[in-house]
């Protein structure tokens, strides 16, 4: 008999050695797109069977229907996101020299309403006039820091003018490119998910492309529908800087924070300033745009995945909070997918357990 040979651990370790290596160039190459291509593969994810109507509709030609969802994507997904991005960089990079202008004759007496707050209302007030007695000067180092590290967060999050601009056309051309040929990369996905962990792999990737479909239906359209209808009441009421608070909603609504945080001050606002048949107006539009996402945010939700509507929530606040933008389709992933996995594999311990 042949002697069996021996196992060379020399050239296997060189062989994982080369392929960590390449696996880590390869990924160091496309770091650069990595957010676009995130942002386009979500889009698409979610949008794939609007495609499939189309194409039907336009007699089977994929490129007349890539090209009308390309246009949509623009209008629906990557406008909104570019304005609301692009005024917040804007009003971080302006911040301190609105506020230096709007100091410049002193903070004046807080509003009645604020003293006559329950609990708070008298060390608000009595803050209020220790700021207002510092001057011009001290009311502008006092807020300088909290108007700087709000800058540094907005302009970290959307990675500056020159970047946001590269990222939002790079996103454009890799959407059109999927629609153009996304089975082709979607059978490439699920045959390499094959080959890592067989039917479980292939079905963790299904459920990943529905966990970003079911976010992306779930959380943006839901955001950017609140921050439509919340823009159009702060329009019609005459509010100031509507496009900036339009943004603020919107970020607000994706980080499910909902659009009170912007409406609430403009109510205030009306109120104060006599327009208070405005203020009662923006009030009663308020109310049932501020709880639209509790019906219409689990129904598209449940339109991608049925999963729990905390875990995929859970996902949109850490995400964006460990990994900024991208995280808004990134944690809800990684959470539906392991909880996913897990799930799995405790049934089938215990089905295990039960043939026993």
């Amino acid at each position: 008999m042949n002697p069996q040979p021996s196992h060379d651990l020399t050239r296997t370790t060189l062989v994982v050695l080369t392929i960590c290596l390449l696996i880590a160039g390869s990924l160091w190459i496309l770091l650069p797109f990595l957010g676009s291509i995130v942002w386009a593969s979500s889009i698409v994810l979610a949008t794939w069977p609007l495609l499939l109507r189309i194409q039907r509709f336009t007699g089977g030609r994929r490129s007349v229907a890539a090209a009308v969802m390309t246009c949509a994507m623009l209008a629906v997904f990557v406008l909104p996101l570019w304005l609301a991005a692009g005024m917040l960089l804007d009003a971080a990079l302006k911040g301190l020299d609105f506020a230096q202008v709007y100091f410049a004759n002193g903070l004046g007496p807080p509003p009645q309403w604020l003293e006559n707050l329950p609990w708070l209302g008298e060390r608000l007030a009595a803050a209020w006039h220790k700021l207002a007695a510092s001057g011009p000067e001290g009311i502008m180092e006092t807020i300088r820091p909290h108007l700087r590290s709000a800058a540094g967060w907005i302009v970290s999050m959307t990675g500056g003018f020159g970047m946001l601009l590269v990222n939002f056309l790079l996103t454009v051309i890799i959407a059109a490119v999927l629609y153009a040929n996304g089975e082709k990369a979607a059978n490439g996905v699920i045959l390499f998910a094959r080959r890592i962990g067989q039917e479980q792999g292939e079905q963790a990737v299904r459920l990943a492309g529905q966990a970003v479909r079911g976010v992306v239906l779930g959380v943006v359209v839901t955001a950017l529908v609140q921050s439509a209808l919340g823009g159009l009441g702060l329009w019609a009421s005459g509010v100031p800087q509507v496009g900036l608070l339009l943004a603020i909603m919107f970020v607000l609504g994706i980080a499910q924070l909902g659009p009170l945080p912007s409406l609430v001050p403009a109510i205030i606002w009306l109120y104060w300033s006599g327009s208070i048949g405005w203020s009662i107006a923006l009030l009663i539009w308020t109310l049932p745009v501020a709880t639209l996402d509790n019906f219409l945010r689990p129904i598209l939700i449940r339109r991608g995945v049925n999963l729990s509507l905390l875990l995929i929530i859970a996902g949109v606040i850490g995400g964006l909070i460990g990994f900024g933008i991208i995280g808004l389709f990134v944690g809800p992933v990684v959470l539906a997918v392991t909880y996913s996995l897990l799930q799995s594999w405790v049934r089938g311990a215990e089905a295990g357990g039960q043939r026993a």
